[in-house]
């Protein structure tokens, strides 16, 4: 017979409750995507950015990004000795493109000196190739939050505009931050002196994106049937059947639901129906409203949660899901499109 080990109630509701306040915590907002958060940097951070001066063309400007208690320093002395006039410290090409599409564009927190800087990403694999540049103005030893519109960087090659050239938002393949005595085709930067300067960047983002899943919850499939008017028991599964047996462990996953539904998190809540060890890749039947019955694979429950990170249409939604006949599988967003947003 089955046996509870563990109360239902502290794991699948406290426990549920207790993951919802901590992940609310830490969370970035929903339409956003963290690039480079230096207030907790990774392991690989100071591997990723380094400088690139004005020496690589005789200058002799030289700068340097490293971490501090608020972030990153991107500091140094820019001279325009030996025509030059520029310091900048950029990433190396990632190894997998950023994939920003979808969103509206890179929002930076910074603190500066009073100079203008700019902000350039680059979606070629090139390493002197087409750059897309935004200018912006700093206040001294002030933070600041600059939010860049995609559609309102200018596509230059060594500070020239190169006006047919076009953003690749799915293959971002490098960032870089810059002073430079010149802005764009020969004209100057109105707020470039030589010399000592720094800027401080807290984060960088992609901002304005489409809301998704940010909590996923399987749950099961009959958690609002024990009780309900009308249910006939005999014609029900065995968790249905047994919830009191079982420390109302149904009950009690309906309540764990409800903390999700109820923290603001974008969510998705899962209600698999008999869960099964068989092979995956079924056809399957998604349901609202904890009707529906039948068997699932793990597999397929572990794919479909997968697949519903990046779904729009899978954002606060509850939902039943069993295999059903027919061909397997192939447009998920079509699949979860059929879903309506919870009340």
């Amino acid at each position: 017979m089955p046996e509870v080990v563990d109360s239902p109630e502290i794991v699948d509701y406290q426990g549920i409750a207790n993951l919802v306040q901590v992940a609310g915590r830490y969370l970035p907002k929903a339409d956003e995507k963290l690039l480079f958060d230096f207030t907790n940097p990774s392991a690989d951070l100071k591997e990723t950015w380094g400088a690139v001066d004005d020496v690589v063309m005789g200058g002799v400007s030289a700068s340097e990004i490293r971490l501090i208690s608020e972030g990153a320093a991107f500091a140094g002395n820019v001279s325009t000795a030996n025509s030059g006039g520029f310091a900048s410290v950029r990433t190396k090409n990632f190894e997998i493109p950023l994939n920003l599409t979808g969103y509206r564009g890179v929002e930076l927190r910074v603190k500066g000196d009073g100079k203008r800087y700019k902000f350039i990403l680059r979606s070629e694999g090139k390493w002197d190739g087409i750059g897309f540049s935004y200018s912006f103005d700093t206040e001294p030893n002030r933070w600041i939050t600059v939010r860049i519109p995609f559609d309102e960087f200018i596509p230059v090659f060594r500070a020239k505009t190169v006006p047919d050239a076009k953003l690749e938002l799915s293959s971002i393949y490098a960032c870089q931050l810059m002073l430079s005595k010149f802005e764009y085709d020969g004209g100057l930067n109105p707020h470039f002196t030589p010399g000592g300067f720094a800027l401080q960047v807290e984060s960088i983002k992609a901002y304005g994106g489409a809301v998704k899943p940010q909590f996923i919850q399987i749950s099961s499939a009959g958690v609002t049937r024990p009780g309900r008017p009308g249910i006939n028991l005999e014609e029900e599964p065995p968790a249905v059947r047994m919830n009191d047996q079982l420390g109302g462990i149904l009950t009690w996953k309906l309540r764990g639901e409800d903390a999700i539904r109820a923290s603001g998190i974008p969510y998705m809540i899962v209600r698999p129906c008999a869960l099964t060890e068989k092979e995956g890749g079924k056809a399957l039947m998604l349901d609202q409203g904890d009707n529906i019955k039948g068997q699932i694979s793990r597999e397929d429950i572990a794919e479909l949660c997968l697949q519903a990170i990046g779904q729009p249409q899978a954002y606060n939604v509850t939902f039943e899901v069993k295999e059903t006949e027919g061909a397997a599988l192939a447009n998920w967003q079509e699949l979860f499109a059929s879903l309506q947003a919870d009340k």
